[in-house]
Formats: C-alpha cells, sequence, structure tokens
C-alpha cells in the first residue's frame, strides 16, 4: 500500500505541473483568481521551507514555472527509480492508470487532461520497463494516432505529450512499417505553429517522400518561435533530418541557408544558440559538400570568431567552431585565399580536439602555399616537447602529409624539426608507434628528395662529431632492426623504397648492409603482392591506377573533395616490384 501511495504521489505531482510555452495552454489562465491565490500560497509555503533561489513571488505564474524547472527532473529521476526497484507492484498500477484514459478526453475538463499528460508521461520515461507489458504498435494505431488528430486547441497539451511518448519508444519497441503513418502525422502537426516538436529516430528511405515537406515546416517553425530554447531545439531537429538524409537534403537548403546569417546576427548575446547554428552549419556543409563554397561569405568569418582564442566567445564556440573548419576543409574544393586566412588561429589552438585533423586537410590543401609555414613548424616544435607520443605521433602525421603533398617544399618548411626525428631513430626511439612514424618521415625525404637527405645527414654528423658514414651506418642497422615496429603495409613499403633507394650508391657502408636491406624488402613485398584470380599472377595491392575509380553503392557516402585529394597524392605511388627490378638492374 505504501509503494502504490508513493506512485500515486509522483504521479499526482506531474498532475500539478503547467504546460510553459504560450498562455493559451497554462491551467492557471483558466481559473478564477481566488484558486490562483491558493495554489501560490501553498507552493510560496514549499518555496520557502526549501529556501530555494530568488523567487518572485509577485507573479503566481511564474513561481509555479521556477519550482516545476527545479523539482520536476528530480522527480522524475525518483519516479524512474521508485518504477526500477517496484517494477512488478506498480507496473498494474500504471497500466489500469492508462486503460482507464481510452478514448478521447473531455475538452472541458482541465483536470482531466493533466490527468492523461501525467500518465503518458510516466509511461514515456518506464518505457523501458514497460517493453513486455504495453503493446505499443497496437496503442499507436488504436489510441495515439487518433488524439494527435483531435485538433482542438484545449487539446494542444495532449498532442505534444504524445508525440514525446512516441519518441521515447520509438527506440525501444515501433515497427518500421508504422513510421510512414507517423511521418504524415508529424506533417499535419508541423502545421501548428505552437506545437514542440521532438526528437525521433527514422529510416531514410521510409523518410525521403516527406522530406520536403517535414524541412519546409520545420523551417517556418524556426522562424516563427521566439523563445532561444525553442529554437535550439528546432535546429537541433533539422541538423538530425539534414545529417540523416545527408546529400539529398540539397535542393530544400536554400531557405534555410538565407535565414541562418539573420538568426546569428540575432542570437549575439546567446552562445549556447551559436552553439546550435554552428552544429547546424556541420551538417549543411556535410550535405551541399563542394557546394558548400557558397556559403563562404557567411561561414568563414564565423569559423574565424569561433577559433579565435582572443575573443570572449570563443570559449562557448571554439569546439563547434573546430569542427565546423574541419568539415569545410574536408569539403572545399580549392584553397581560397580567405580559408588560407583562418589558418593563423592555428598556432594558439594546437593540440585542442580538431586541430590535428585540420593540420592534416591543411597538408592537403597547401600543395605549393607555405604562407604561415614558419608558424607552424615553431608551434610544431614547441608542441613536441610537452605532449605525449601519442600526441607526438598525430602532429608527425602533419608533417608527413605536407613532404607527401610537396616533396621540395616540404622538408625545407620543417627543417627545424627533422634533425630531433633523425635524431629518435639513431637513438632507437623505445615506442613502436612513434618509431614508426619517424621512419616514415624520414623515409619519404630520402625517396623523395635526395639531394635534402643529403644535407640533413651532413647536418646530423656535424652536430654529433661522427662520420658521415658512421651516422649513415648506424641509421641504416636501426631502420633494419626495427622495421618490424611497423606494422601498416603502407608503411613498410615506403621504408623498403626508400631503403632499396639507397642501393645504387658505390658507399661502402650501404653495399656493407646490403643483405639486411634486401632482406627486409622481400619481406615487405610478400606482405603487399596478392593474387589475382582472374590471371593468376601476383600484383602489388596498393597500387593506384587512374582507371581505377572508386565504386560507390546507394548505401555509402559520395567521396568527398578531400578523399579526391587523397587518392590523387597516392597515385605518385609506383609498383613495387617494378622499382625494385630497375633498381636491381642498375646495380649490374
Amino acid at each position: 500500500f505504501l509503494l502504490t501511495s508513493q506512485f500515486h504521489i509522483v504521479v499526482h505531482f506531474f498532475t500539478e505541473k503547467v504546460t510553459v510555452g504560450t498562455s493559451s495552454l497554462c491551467p492557471l489562465c483558466t481559473m478564477s483568481f481566488q484558486q490562483q491565490k491558493d495554489k501560490w500560497q501553498a507552493r510560496r509555503i514549499m518555496v520557502t521551507q526549501a529556501q530555494l533561489p530568488k523567487i518572485h513571488f509577485n507573479c503566481p505564474h511564474l513561481i509555479l514555472k521556477q519550482i516545476l524547472s527545479i523539482f520536476q527532473p528530480c522527480t522524475e529521476v525518483l519516479f524512474i527509480d521508485i518504477f526500477h526497484e517496484y517494477n512488478q507492484t506498480l507496473t498494474p498500477v500504471l497500466l489500469e492508470m492508462v486503460h482507464s484514459l481510452q478514448g478521447t478526453t473531455n475538452l472541458e475538463d482541465i483536470s482531466a487532461i493533466l490527468i492523461k499528460d501525467a500518465v503518458y508521461n510516466a509511461v514515456g520515461l518506464a518505457a523501458y520497463e514497460l517493453f513486455d507489458s504495453v503493446d505499443f504498435d497496437h496503442w499507436f494505431k488504436n489510441q495515439l494516432l487518433a488524439e494527435l488528430q483531435v485538433s482542438h486547441n484545449r487539446y494542444k497539451p495532449i498532442r505534444r505529450r504524445v508525440i514525446w511518448l512516441i519518441g521515447q519508444w520509438i527506440s525501444v519497441k515501433f515497427k518500421s512499417d508504422l513510421r510512414p503513418m507517423l511521418y504524415e502525422a508529424i506533417c499535419n502537426l508541423l502545421q501548428d505553429q505552437d506545437l514542440v516538436v521532438n526528437d525521433f529516430e527514422f529510416r531514410t528511405d521510409q523518410f525521403l517522400p516527406y522530406l520536403e515537406s517535414m524541412f519546409t515546416l520545420l523551417f517556418q517553425l524556426l522562424q516563427e518561435v521566439t523563445e532561444c530554447d525553442t529554437k535550439m531545439h528546432v535546429l537541433h531537429v533539422l541538423s538530425c533530418v539534414n545529417e540523416r538524409v545527408s546529400i539529398q537534403i540539397r535542393p530544400y537548403v536554400g531557405c534555410l541557408v538565407q535565414y541562418l546569417p539573420l538568426l546569428w546576427k540575432q542570437s549575439e548575446e546567446h552562445n549556447m544558440l551559436r552553439c546550435a547554428i554552428l552544429t547546424t552549419l556541420i551538417h549543411l556543409v556535410q550535405g551541399l559538400g563542394a557546394e558548400s563554397k557558397n556559403l563562404y561569405p557567411f561561414l568563414l568569418p564565423i569559423i574565424q570568431l569561433s577559433t579565435d582564442v582572443s575573443q570572449p566567445p570563443h570559449v562557448y564556440l571554439l569546439e563547434d567552431g573546430l569542427e565546423l573548419w574541419l568539415v569545410t576543409l574536408e569539403n572545399s574544393p580549392c584553397l581560397t585565399p580567405e580559408l588560407l586566412r583562418i589558418f593563423q588561429n592555428m598556432s594558439a589552438l594546437l593540440g585542442e580536439s580538431f586541430t590535428n585533423k585540420i593540420s592534416e586537410f591543411f597538408s592537403f590543401l597547401l600543395s605549393g602555399v607555405f604562407t604561415y609555414a614558419i608558424d607552424l613548424c615553431r608551434s610544431f616544435c614547441e608542441l613536441l616537447k610537452d605532449i605525449t607520443t601519442e600526441g607526438q605521433v598525430q602532429a608527425l602525421k602533419v608533417v608527413e602529409n605536407v613532404l607527401k603533398v610537396n616533396p621540395v617544399l616540404g622538408p625545407q618548411m620543417f627543417q627545424p624539426l627533422l634533425p630531433s626525428v633523425f635524431r629518435g631513430i639513431i637513438d632507437g626511439e623505445r615506442y613502436p608507434m612513434l618509431m614508426s612514424t619517424y621512419l616514415g618521415v624520414i623515409g619519404r625525404v630520402l625517396l623523395q628528395n635526395t639531394s635534402f637527405f643529403s644535407l640533413l645527414l651532413n647536418q646530423m654528423a656535424c652536430e654529433s662529431g661522427q662520420e658521415l658514414d658512421q651516422i649513415l651506418g648506424n641509421m641504416i642497422e636501426m631502420w633494419v632492426d626495427r622495421m618490424d615496429n611497423i606494422t601498416q603495409p603502407e608503411r613498410r613499403k615506403l621504408s623498403a623504397l626508400a631503403l632499396i633507394s639507397l642501393l645504387p650508391s658505390l658507399n661502402s657502408v650501404i653495399q656493407d648492409k646490403f643483405c639486411g636491406i634486401i632482406h627486409v624488402t622481400l619481406e615487405s613485398l610478400y606482405d603487399v603482392m596478392t593474387e589475382d584470380p582472374e590471371t593468376g599472377t601476383y600484383k602489388d595491392c596498393l597500387l593506384l591506377s587512374h582507371f581505377e575509380e572508386p565504386k560507390v553503392t546507394e548505401d555509402e557516402e559520395p567521396p568527398t573533395e578531400q578523399d579526391k585529394r587523397k587518392k590523387l597524392v597516392s597515385f605518385r605511388w609506383k609498383s613495387f616490384k617494378e622499382i625494385q627490378i630497375s633498381w636491381i638492374a642498375g646495380l649490374r
């Protein structure tokens, strides 16, 4: 009996809550002044006893809103805990309440409407506990769907609660073939300008027929609502839709793209709303792909502001701003002066989330444009002193990408950093992943810019006071010994190609290491050679051809501009077997 009473107390509290949003929905507005005063006095005592923060005691409506904002989340958690602990006792009680509320409720009975709202709230909160006890599909078709179609203004709290309830259950127990019915109902509900929209899961193929109308209505709702929190929620739903349908959103985003600059300007004092706008832009850029370049006049100043640590708003906007910067670079067809200018923020940001990825994208875009090379190199040198080995690996991958994109200017750009990498190889770095990265960086210099490698070798000999041949021999010996640290086939191929490129030299040190070089080269060759089932011959599985276009299925995302740039750089690879044969033939 006690537990049942507790349950009724919790549900009773829910029935006393006010649906906040417009005055027309507030039960206080339908009460007499004396009723409002009585309820206000009761809650004033509660507030005084609880010693809550400053409350507007002269306004009954505001005091109820403030009390609810404090107590309702706590009460919901209490309800969930009680229901979980005493599931067998309380489930029949709640189900009995549900059965007693079948059919539409008397529109004149505000109390009955609020009770139904509270019971539906309880069923939504306890969705996982009621999985085996409620046939939600049947309930949706025979009860909830009909309630969503009641258009009377006084039934608005129930429509809101029902759509929230469906959102709670859709990931718990809801048949896929019922979703089109739900989408049609939501399209009708979105025409109600004061409806609260809740996020829900959906399957893209089922949702596409409703995409245009849904997106248009959501955009209209975004324009019509005035509360900051509501705008944030609508933007979140728009972002979810955009994320799910990807490039298929393109025909419908024109109106949103035109509205967002105005909304950004209006939200100057609301940084959380600006965070929601940034998230929306992230999904917009991903959906538009290379066409996102048309957004640059609005997009790039936002990224500039969000990632500038000298600007106060960066405290709120930095993380989302960095992610927006990342996807903008990923989908940029070319490097514009305006896009490059944002890179001046990078030096102060190294070490933040996403910045290594952003640097990676820039390394592919900077094919010959090294405006900020000195600042970036200086920042990397400082960064490598104070970060973990995992962080060093990520930073050096950016260096390696620059060397890959521009073999001539890349080594000059990072000249102050390369001696420490070379020294790490000579000293036999113990961390395998870092050693593998060291070998990748020096391997690219050796393979793609022999003259610069010779200068680097001379510099290391002068700094250490050793003979050049001794430094070279120590490097080759350590390289051969640590080849097993390299696990990725493409990195093993790179190191083998770099080592075998030394063989045509008449240097006695290199000739003494001939057997070791050939041994690790053959091992790497076996790793990358695969048999062609059609011809029965072996070929280099890492070799790309200009005639090979990636096949994209309907379920896969089309390649981004960054994917295309990576493939273009990868065309510089040559057949491992052909290179081996040509170099070894040159020794004869």
